[in-house]
């Protein structure tokens, strides 16, 4: 009788496991992708939900050179692309209920966002710069070191590579100077830790706004060091843990420090001019 008992649960454990990877929270690491068309493109691999609506891919493969071209870095595979037939069937397999979502190769799509890119509400390819850039550096980085990059430095990357501030809700560069000067900001080590919570805001969309901030910070190293700096900074931290250390050796400071005089500056005037 126990053994039966054990190998009934056993079963059950197997079917659930089966049904996670192929039809639930799992399926981001599915090696099968039942009821998806796979679509071999130069660039990238597309996978659309039988059902689903959507024949532009060459026009998104276009996007990953120009993704590399910025980081200076190249996809060591093709990345996987993947289009739901409907929102049920994003909500059931996607981890979050974001318009995109990138699992360390594997960029999902909802539908609400290709229905928003169609309506002119935001720019499918801006967002799609956004989310080929995390599955760039998770590539290059390995599935250890990516867990360990800096999430908020990986945001700032993708916004500022992608040029999304300024566009749909992301205030640009000088809105978030503003509003950084009138006391809204977030630590970037704080950044999805517990400490998060602790930071009070005063905008309307707290998430966008740090989002941008973390550009601004991208485009104040950028725009005062230089980008060959920067791109040594980050390619340093696909290989190293400590970010801390990394940022002290490249750019002679504490990054504490650096945090502190970026929000200074702002704090003090020194920001984009309004027209």
């Amino acid at each position: 009788k126990i053994n039966l008992s054990v190998r009934a649960l056993l079963l059950v454990l197997v079917a659930t496991l089966c049904y996670e990877l192929l039809f639930g929270k799992l399926f981001p690491v599915a090696p099968v992708m039942i009821g998806f068309t796979k679509y071999e493109l130069p660039h990238a691999n597309f996978y659309l939900q039988k059902g689903a609506e959507y024949a532009d891919f060459k026009k998104m493969d276009t996007l990953i050179p120009h993704v590399e071209d910025f980081h200076e870095l190249k996809f060591q595979y093709k990345p996987g692309i993947f289009i739901f037939r409907d929102s049920s069937n994003f909500v059931r397999r996607s981890l979050v209920l974001t318009r995109f979502c990138t699992y360390y190769n594997r960029i999902f799509i909802s539908p609400w966002a290709l229905a928003e890119s169609y309506k002119g509400k935001i720019s499918l390819e801006i967002y799609m710069r956004h989310e080929l850039s995390h599955a760039l550096l998770n590539q290059n980085a390995g599935m250890v070191h990516a867990f360990w990059f800096p999430e908020w430095l990986k945001e700032g990357i993708a916004v500022y590579s992608a040029g999304q501030m300024g566009t749909s809700a992301y205030p640009g560069k000088e809105d978030t100077y503003h509003l950084i000067a009138q006391g809204n900001f977030m630590p970037p080590e704080y950044f999805k830790t517990r400490n998060a919570g602790k930071v009070k805001f005063s905008v309307q969309n707290s998430s966008v706004f740090i989002y941008s901030e973390f550009a601004c910070i991208v485009d104040c190293l950028i725009s005062t060091y230089g980008k060959e700096k920067f791109l040594l900074y980050m390619m340093d931290l696909l290989k190293e843990r400590n970010h801390d250390a990394v940022f002290n050796e490249i750019y002679g400071m504490e990054f504490s420090k650096f945090v502190r005089n970026f929000r200074n500056k702002v704090v003090e005037g020194d920001q984009p001019k309004r027209n």
